[in-house]
């Protein structure tokens, strides 16, 4: 997976975007999907934030399955 850059961007994403913010989606990524720091920080502010949104929905589908599954 190649990161794509605009001219003068910097890798992974906007300007001015909280830092923190960043870590918590790095640290997000890698975790369930055990890729590296460099490959995720390479990527787009907005893929990044898509990766997020589909493990979170996973999780959320996963977890409700396993209540419902608790539940009989």
């Amino acid at each position: 997976m190649r990161a794509r850059l605009h001219h003068g961007a910097r890798p992974g994403g906007i300007a001015g975007y909280p830092l923190d913010r960043i870590y918590e989606e790095v640290a997000f990524i890698a975790y369930y999907l055990h890729w590296p720091h460099d490959e995720i920080m390479g990527m787009e502010h907005r893929d990044r934030r898509r990766w997020c949104e589909e493990i979170s929905r996973i999780n959320r589908s996963a977890n409700a399955d396993a209540t419902s599954i608790a539940d009989l």
